[in-house]
């Protein structure tokens, strides 16, 4: 296979932080997923992506010709539990890649056997949970969520063992980087604190280049880290998504969503709302993920302290822990800030003035609390609420057991609207057009991901997948050629519904 012009600045400048691993061989392999958007992105055409022996490439029987296929070292907290080594068991880095914008871009492997990481596990992926890897990963790059994405699906034709046979696969996933807090958490509790410090220095470089010359360069990273966190965490919860395994090894230092495992979106509107079959006592519930992520963060800054502290200073410890404390602060501000912005987005409120905040936020808790307790779908109570905007309410109080309580919160909601229109001169139609702008009509509903991949898993049919997954692609659309997937799921589908996480 040609070159594809990969780059190895992980692999060069933190050796210790890695380790070179060939991928295993693929008895069959067979191509069913390419994404031509992405790979424009990177700069490639789809010739380029190996043509006719684009299977063989992306399943690691032929690679590229500078890609240079390494295992990733990192440890993490996993539903609040130490692993000192995790590493990658079923993945590999092959390289970095400039893409048309000039950002750099991991591009790895996901399933393609085992590495000096595995620990015990098989090193494979299976078919299903790689293309529900792709179709949420694109249904939340088109919401405008950061996120990795998927570049290729290979069937490699072996069978894997989960709880019973499914045939395996490799996913190629491209990401803004695949540094983790768990990365920096993996040197400090060997007191590497040399390889630590390489880290920081890298990850300032790859995603904060203007701290360089900061003369707090590792706080300022932490307080980049908490911002990019929270401002990802309140885009989570303004569109329903829970992530389902949030330990410190699946939250990145770029601000990128990762490894979409037990992931799902909230159907009907409830905080506590936990779909992951391992997520035993809802630590990662929906309404838990603002303080999972900080107590991740917190986790990133106890790696983070040795290199700012001497630790036989008390004075010293204390002033650090003070600083990075002062820097964990920070998130639910901007967390709060960013969750209220989408919301008033949500609302087609247009004013950003301070003095709104504190009715503007009862108003959209109160939104939600009426959603709860009346159990409306998320996405259709937020999507109608633009039908609401120009006088059509019946669409949407269809869906509330007692309309009366959805009328008096309409008309306080209506009042604040017209506040709007007095000061601005907007009118109720731009406002039903922005709102539809930023709720989506269609989200990846459990019941129709579920449907795809057991059409793909079980018989090999891939179009209900392709077919899904050019509706997540048009979120906002309001044609009835994707009307069938913004309905909800029976209450029989939904009840007691479990993601797993494929390992």
């Amino acid at each position: 296979m040609h070159a594809l012009g990969l780059e190895h600045s992980y692999a060069r400048e933190l050796p210790a932080a890695c380790v070179d691993c060939p991928p295993e061989p693929a008895p069959a392999p067979r191509l069913l997923f390419l994404n031509a958007d992405l790979a424009h992105e990177l700069g490639w055409s789809l010739e380029n992506l190996g043509g006719a022996d684009a299977a063989a490439v992306w399943c690691g029987n032929r690679l590229p010709a500078d890609a240079r296929p390494v295992a990733q070292a990192y440890a993490g907290h996993q539903f609040g539990g130490y692993s000192p080594q995790l590493g990658d068991g079923r993945a590999l880095l092959l390289g970095e890649r400039l893409d048309r914008y000039g950002r750099r871009r991991d591009i790895a492997f996901k399933g393609s056997g085992r590495t000096p990481f595995s620990r015990g596990g098989d090193g494979k992926a299976a078919v299903g949970p790689m293309l529900r890897e792709v179709l949420i990963g694109e249904a939340m790059h088109a919401l405008g969520i950061p996120t990795t994405r998927a570049l290729a699906v290979v069937a490699t034709g072996a069978t894997v063992w989960r709880d019973t046979a499914l045939p395996g696969a490799v996913l190629t996933r491209v990401a803004a980087s695949h540094l983790r807090v768990g990365t920096l958490q993996y040197f400090a509790t060997r007191g590497d604190f040399d390889t630590l410090r390489l880290l920081v220095d890298f990850a300032i470089a790859r995603h904060d280049p203007q701290l360089r010359e900061a003369p707090d360069r590792v706080y300022a990273l932490l307080r980049a880290v908490v911002q990019r966190q929270a401002s990802l965490v309140a885009q989570w919860m303004n569109v329903g998504f829970i992530h389902g395994v949030m330990n410190t090894d699946n939250m990145t230092l770029s601000g990128e969503t990762i490894d979409y495992g037990p992931c799902a979106f909230m159907e009907t509107y409830d905080p506590g709302t936990v779909y992951s079959s391992i997520d035993h006592q809802g630590r990662y519930a929906y309404a838990n993920q603002p303080a999972a992520a900080l107590w991740n963060l917190a986790r990133l800054a106890e790696a983070l302290l040795p290199l700012v502290a001497d630790a036989s200073d008390e004075t010293s410890v204390r002033e650090a822990v003070e600083q990075a404390t002062r820097a964990l602060d920070e998130f639910h501000p901007i967390y709060a800030a960013e969750r209220l912005r989408g919301q008033r987005r949500r609302l087609g409120l247009l004013s950003d003035a301070p003095s709104e905040d504190a009715d503007d936020a009862a108003l959209a808790a109160d939104w939600l609390a009426l959603m709860q307790a009346q159990a409306v779908d998320h996405t259709l109570g937020w999507r109608l609420l633009a039908d609401a905007a120009v006088g059509r309410s019946q669409p949407l109080l269809a869906h509330f057991r007692e309309p009366r309580d959805a009328l008096a919160w309409i008309e306080r909601w209506q009042a604040r609207c017209a506040r709007d229109d007095a000061t601005r001169g907007t009118s109720p139609a731009a406002r039903s057009a922005s709102m539809r702008q930023a709720s989506p009509r269609i989200i990846a509903r459990n019941h129709l991901v579920e449907l795809a991949l057991v059409a793909a898993t079980e018989h090999g049919d891939l179009q209900p997948f392709e077919r899904l997954l050019e509706a997540l692609r048009h979120p906002w659309d309001d044609s009835d050629e994707y009307a069938p997937y913004a309905q909800p799921a029976a209450p029989e589908q939904a009840a007691g519904y479990r993601t797993y996480c494929g390992t």
